[in-house]
C-alpha cells in the first residue's frame, strides 16, 4: 500500500491516550512528517510532558487534558480544536482498556466476566470512542482529506476467533474482543455514510505490542506498534476505507 507520508504540514491532528506507549509514539510519527499534533491524556501534567518531549525533538507538539469518558471533556477537545484551527485533519482513536487479565494469554472466563467489568470496558472502548469521533466529525468534514483511524485489535476478528487454526483462537477475553468487534462494526458503518466525501476511516491492529495492554509477552515495540496507524492516518486520496488493517495486511473481520 502507498502512504502518503511526504509532508503533513497544515495537517491537525489529534491522538487520544497519546501521551504513552503507541499513542505517543504516533503522535511522534505524525509530527515527523510535519503534522500539528495533539495528545489527548488523562493526567494533564503527563501530557505536557509527553509533548514537550516530542518538542524538544523538533517536533509541533501540544496537549490537552482529555479522559474520554467525561463528556465535559468531548465537548473541550470540540471547542480547541474549533477555535484554535477550524478543522481536525486527522483524528487516532487510540485510548482503550483491557481490564480482564494482567498478561494476554490462553484464557476463556466468558461465563464468568462481571457486568461492571463488560459495561467498563465497552465504555472506555468503543461508546465514548463513538461519542468522541460524531463529536469531533463537523471539524474533520471542514478538512479537505480527514481521516479516522480506530484502534481495534486482531482480538475483534469473528472470523479467526471461530478458526481452529488461527493463533488467536484460544485468547477469548470477553469483554475487550466484544468491544473491538463492536469498534470494527463502527468503522464498517461510518466509512459508508462517509462514502462519497474525502473522509477515510479505518480499524487498526498495532500488533501484540509491549505496553500495559499488551502484557510482558507482547512480541513488537511501540515504534512497530504505532505503524499501523500512521500509515491509516496518512493515506492517499486513492487509499481505502472501511477496512482492517495491521501493516499492509487486511485483516478478516
Amino acid at each position: 500500500m502507498t502512504t502518503n507520508t511526504s509532508n503533513l504540514t497544515g495537517k491537525v491532528a489529534f491522538i487520544t491516550g497519546g501521551n504513552r506507549g503507541i499513542g505517543l509514539e504516533t503522535a511522534r510519527e505524525l509530527g515527523k512528517l510535519g503534522a500539528q499534533v495533539v495528545i489527548g491524556a488523562r493526567d494533564a501534567e503527563k501530557g505536557k510532558t509527553a509533548a514537550e518531549t516530542l518538542v524538544a525533538e523538533g517536533i509541533r507538539a501540544e496537549s490537552i487534558r482529555f479522559d474520554v469518558l467525561r463528556p465535559e471533556d468531548r465537548q473541550a477537545a470540540y471547542d480547541y480544536f474549533g477555535q484554535r484551527y477550524g478543522k481536525l485533519d486527522i483524528l487516532v482513536n487510540n485510548a482503550g482498556v483491557q481490564k480482564e487479565i494482567e498478561h494476554l494469554a490462553p484464557i476463556n472466563e466468558t461465563s464468568t466476566v462481571s457486568p461492571e467489568i463488560m459495561r467498563e470496558t465497552f465504555e472506555a472502548n468503543f461508546f465514548t470512542l463513538v461519542e468522541l469521533t460524531q463529536k469531533l466529525l463537523p471539524l474533520i468534514r471542514k478538512s479537505p482529506e480527514g481521516r479516522i483511524v480506530n484502534l481495534s485489535s486482531v482480538l475483534g476478528s469473528l472470523n479467526l476467533h471461530t478458526n481452529p487454526e488461527a493463533q488467536i483462537y484460544d485468547v477469548k477475553i470477553f469483554a475487550y474482543d466484544a468491544s473491538k468487534a463492536a469498534v470494527n462494526m463502527f468503522t464498517i458503518h461510518l466509512a459508508h455514510e462517509l462514502r462519497d466525501t474525502p473522509i477515510k476511516v479505518n480499524s487498526a491492529h498495532p500488533g501484540w505490542v509491549k505496553t500495559e495492554i499488551g502484557g510482558k509477552y507482547a512480541e513488537i515495540d511501540v515504534t512497530e506498534g504505532s505503524k499501523t496507524s500512521v500509515m491509516l492516518a496518512t493515506l492517499p486520496a486513492d487509499g481505502p476505507s472501511g477496512q482492517f488493517f495491521f501493516m499492509d495486511n487486511q485483516l478478516p473481520w
